[in-house]
């Protein structure tokens, strides 16, 4: 059996790069290979096909080990993550009911979002009752300027249960600049608001009170390159800012936390993350932060390599989140969540899949609860540290990522973050991404599963959607200064379709399919889902004889839009005849494609055509103000 392995192993001689592409040069019959193969990314560097070993040669992070700076395979050498869950709070004493009830579902990190009228050692203090510090990692979102108070509470609270705070893990999540990205309103005042409330702070060493949201860019359609680009800039301002100030810069950089989005570019999230530990580390790394203790992290010339770990907390994207087919919504959060498992995050949190449309109840918080606990009881992604590590392909798009971002960062970090949100740089950049996203889907080059491509026909919404604003308590006061615009992805495709749901009347759209088999059957399923993401009723038919057949059952069936469906050299014939029978009537006349005798078809009146470089929306709104839908 030995010998035949042997033998096996020879008939196989390694393929060189050369031959490898010399076949898929051949296979390609002249067509391009960059133009066919090669994906350009919106991150802005291309993507192969195919990697080999040689193309991780010189990779700065191939030689990296979990725990080890600069921490591209994790800042810790097992793959556990805290399972988060957010409970707002409306009533002290129901929320920590129901804190203490998730606890025993397998939460082992707590979110409490507080209004900011509501904080006071009492209330916290009911909220807080028989949970264990620590044994679950305690996180606080409040309003702004009630975070310092929210700090010197907990450290009350915590000092008076005799907690041992070296085990007490959690956070305030402070952001200096919530007030310019939420309502464009100055924060002159946030160096000395940020230096209290890290002094205030200093009692829980385990606590980040700093926070750099980054998941609001996720959630307002940055590229990933964007959110850890102005992420890095936004946590070095905070950072540099501070230590001018007199802090010190280990005791800064232990006080900052990342808040990440997770989008639905299932390889590169992971790569996001590895690049996120790299550049973090590198940037706290050039503070030369001192180390004051005997820690197994120090170095011999004093430099503390903890300061230089991130916290990385991830949450699943909204802007991705659908209102039509939302229990597609479990299949991205599930992705996402593996995405930032298998990278090594701190921590996580699942969103419930109707968080577009309401407010979660028991059962969407179940089902977010149960996607990470299958990750880690049936999957063991916490078992494995890096799994990715060593991919060609992962690795190559962990470097790619880090260059982009730092390009990034250091344009912005020249003139700083701070100054840049006040110029409007990082907001426009961002709304610029999104638009070119909301274009991208317009035209299917993305895709939203359910909402511009195979939607679910017959599915209503609008009796579902209950959704509120914002529940922290903060003031509604709008300043001169650019906001940050959080959206989602799906909004014009859902106001268009909840547009045809509430005209009370639903257009048919009826598939004249004639012709060539193959040709006519393809088209009238393109066209049914097409059509369908409108909310239109679609009517598909296996095929009729003739022109006057179909048209003559379309009518019969009160159709609104008429389709033809047949493959390009018949339309020259087949179109103009079906026209001639639809004109002067109220049906509108599509054709399914987009024949060479487009412009012929044209002269002659016809004027709609659905193919795959239509703009879906455009049409479809085109289509509603045909049939005074508005």
């Amino acid at each position: 059996m030995a010998n035949q392995k042997e033998k096996l192993f020879t008939d196989f001689p390694a393929i060189s790069t050369e031959e490898w592409m010399a076949k898929i040069t051949a296979d390609l019959k002249g067509a391009d290979f960059e133009k066919k193969l090669v994906w350009k990314t919106n991150e802005g560097f291309k993507v192969n096909p195919f990697y080999r070993s040689e193309n991780i040669e010189g990779l700065k992070t191939i030689d990296a080990l979990p725990g080890e700076f600069p921490y591209v395979r994790g800042t810790k050498k097992d793959n556990d993550w805290y399972v988060r869950q957010d409970i707002t709070v409306v009533d002290f004493k129901a929320a920590n009911a129901k804190a203490l009830d998730i606890l025993n579902k397998g939460i082992t990190s707590l979110g409490f979002i507080i209004k900011g009228d509501d904080v006071s050692a009492e209330n916290i203090k009911t909220l807080l009752k028989d949970i264990c510090p620590e044994a679950v990692e305690l996180n606080f979102s409040t309003c702004h300027r009630r975070s310092l108070d929210l700090v010197k509470i907990l450290v009350d609270d915590l000092k008076s249960k005799n907690a041992d705070v070296l085990k007490c893990f959690g956070s305030v999540n402070y952001d200096p600049f919530k007030t310019i990205l939420k309502k464009g309103v100055d924060n002159a005042e946030w160096v000395k608001q940020a230096s209290e409330i890290v002094l205030a702070s200093a009692a829980l060493p385990r606590f980040r009170v700093l926070n750099v949201n980054a998941n609001k860019l996720n959630n307002a359609g940055a590229y990933i390159y964007q959110e850890l680009g102005f992420a890095l800039a936004n946590g070095n301002e905070i950072l540099s800012k501070l230590v001018e100030a007199g802090l010190d810069a280990t005791l800064v950089a232990k006080k900052i936390k990342f808040n990440f989005g997770i989008g639905s570019n299932y390889f590169m999230e992971i790569a996001k993350f590895r690049a996120a530990r790299w550049l973090w580390a590198e940037i706290v790394n050039a503070y030369n932060p001192k180390c004051n203790n005997d820690c197994p992290s120090k170095e011999e010339d004093g430099i503390c390599r903890c300061a230089s770990k991130i916290y990385a907390h991830a949450e699943t994207s909204t802007y991705n989140m659908t209102t039509f087919d939302a229990h597609v919504n479990l299949l991205r959060t599930q992705t996402e969540a593996m995405s930032a498992g298998i990278a090594g995050v701190n921590s996580l949190t699942v969103l419930p899949f109707d968080e577009s449309f309401k407010d979660s109840d028991n059962f969407s918080e179940r089902i977010a609860r149960n996607q990470q606990l299958l990750l880690k009881e049936e999957c063991h992604f916490d078992k494995i540290t890096d799994p990715s590590a060593g991919s060609y392909y992962i690795e190559n798009l962990t470097s790619s990522i880090a260059d982009e971002a730092w390009k990034l960062f250091l344009e912005i970090d020249e003139a700083g973050f701070y100054a840049a949100l006040k110029a409007g740089t990082v907001q426009t950049a961002v709304k610029t991404s999104s638009d070119a996203r909301f274009k991208a889907l317009a035209t299917r080059r993305e895709v939203l599963l359910g909402t511009n491509q195979y939607p679910n026909f017959t599915e209503v919404a609008a009796g579902k959607i209950t959704r509120g604003g914002c529940s922290c308590g903060c003031s509604t006061e709008k300043g001169n200064l650019q906001p940050l615009l959080s959206t989602r992805l799906a909004t014009d495709f859902e106001e268009l379709r909840l547009a045809t749901e509430k005209s009370g009347k639903t257009p048919v759209a009826f598939m004249l399919t004639i012709g060539s088999l193959a040709m006519r059957l393809a088209r009238s399923q393109f066209s049914c889902n097409f059509l369908a993401c409108a909310g239109y009723k679609v009517i598909d038919n296996l095929g009729f004889e003739t022109v006057e057949a179909g048209v003559k059952a379309a009518r019969e069936k009160n159709a609104d839009i008429i389709v033809i469906c047949s493959s390009d050299d018949e339309y020259t014939t087949l179109a103009p005849a079906a026209y001639e029978l639809v004109k002067g009537g109220k049906e509108i006349f599509v054709v399914a494609g987009a024949p060479a005798s487009t412009d012929d078809l044209k002269a002659i009146g016809i004027q709609n055509f659905i193919n795959v470089k239509s703009n879906v929306l455009e049409t479809l709104k085109g289509f509603n103000t045909a049939l005074g839908i508005n």
